[in-house]
């Protein structure tokens, strides 16, 4: 049986978002979520809805050595908000090491562009990322 996923690149002030096709093999960037201007789970809530998934991927930042700073806090935070706010939801947490950092490098290889239309697409790239390594880890 074939699964659909949402995964997030969750950040203080921008969401990343990526979604998988609908086999659950191929990831690819949907948007960035800024936290100033939009309600976030209402706003994940109704990509969940239009892609038709309850599956979140969830990408759990922690340092080079394994351990979890204070943006894991805020993430897991996060993770119970959205688990109170929309019923059902089946999360899987991943581990993000360097996922911006990869998106940044792959940004930068392919996109000769400037710094502000680089953060616009970077934390949705790195989304993909996230969920691309869930969805290989999975096969």
């Amino acid at each position: 049986m074939f699964k659909k996923y949402v995964a997030l690149d969750v950040g203080d002030v921008r969401i990343g978002v990526a979604k998988s096709d609908i086999m659950g093999i191929l990831a690819t960037p949907l948007e960035v979520i800024d936290r100033r201007k939009v309600k976030a789970v209402k706003r994940i809530e109704e990509i969940l809805i239009q892609e038709n998934t309850k599956s979140l991927v969830i990408g759990i930042p922690k340092s080079l050595d394994g351990t979890e700073k204070r943006q894991a806090e805020k993430v897991r935070e996060f993770i119970e908000k959205l688990n109170k706010s929309i019923e059902g939801l089946e999360i899987f947490e991943v581990d993000e090491r360097l996922t911006t950092v990869s998106a940044d490098r792959l940004l930068n290889e392919t996109n000769k562009k400037g710094a502000l239309e680089k953060r616009k697409v970077v934390d949705k790239v790195a989304a993909a990322i996230i969920l691309q390594a869930f969805l290989d880890r999975k096969k």
